[in-house]
């Protein structure tokens, strides 16, 4: 799978493509098994590290009855939410892209090591008729070329995500590895994939073009 993305005029091309059979780095999958990772439906590895046990008013509450074969990580009663929840995430060369997918809630991300591109689609900001803002910008430590150590997206937004060098012009990642804090908690009924429809009604054709091969085929 070819990747790339158009940033204004310039193009910025990920390093690192998916390619069948291919097995993790020996040192990567040290890491994953160390952090109990498993795969996930968006791409990459993640796992739960905390599940807040104090339950709040589930500010979302809608008929869900549609998802009800979707998996849940918390209680069945869909009145409340855990107040929070965190997971690790993390993209390596061989599973180096996290397809576009929108929560309800908003998510703060820290940045633990490596360095990723992040594309927003601001659904939630659409006027009728017009296309939505598409944003884009890379996290890592170079604070200096503005690469960012937290980001927060708000709910309602569309995000994807795929992995770039360590290094600026350079050809190989340890991996990406981030947390990422879900308030209120995290639960699959509050999550949905973009699909190539919707993409088509929110974005430019020029973007959609650019952006299409971050869609989830589970979309």
């Amino acid at each position: 799978m070819s990747s790339y993305l158009v940033t204004n005029a310039n193009k910025t091309i990920p390093t690192f493509v998916s390619k069948p059979g291919n097995v993790e780095a020996p040192h990567i999958h040290n890491l994953i098994s160390k952090l109990n990772l498993q795969t996930h439906l968006e791409g990459g590895y993640f796992v739960e590290t905390d599940r807040d046990p104090l339950r709040v008013p589930n500010p979302f509450r809608v008929d869900d009855s549609h998802k009800a074969n979707q998996p849940s990580t918390g209680d069945q009663d869909d009145s409340t939410r855990s107040a929070s929840t965190t997971i690790y995430y993390l993209l390596t060369p061989e599973n180096p892209t996290g397809v576009f997918h929108r929560n309800k809630a908003r998510t703060m991300h820290t940045l633990h090591k490596g360095r990723g591109r992040y594309v927003i689609i601001h659904a939630d900001q659409t006027e009728y008729g017009q296309t939505d803002r598409v944003e884009t910008f890379v996290v890592g430590h170079n604070v200096d070329k503005g690469e960012r150590l937290q980001w927060l997206v708000e709910g309602g937004k569309y995000k994807a995500s795929f992995l770039l060098p360590d290094s600026d012009g350079g050809d190989k990642s340890e991996g990406l590895l981030i947390s990422e804090t879900v308030v209120p908690g995290f639960e699959y009924r509050d999550h949905d994939f973009l699909s190539a429809a919707a993409l088509h009604d929110l974005v430019t054709a020029e973007q959609e073009s650019e952006l299409r091969w971050l869609l989830s085929a589970r979309a």
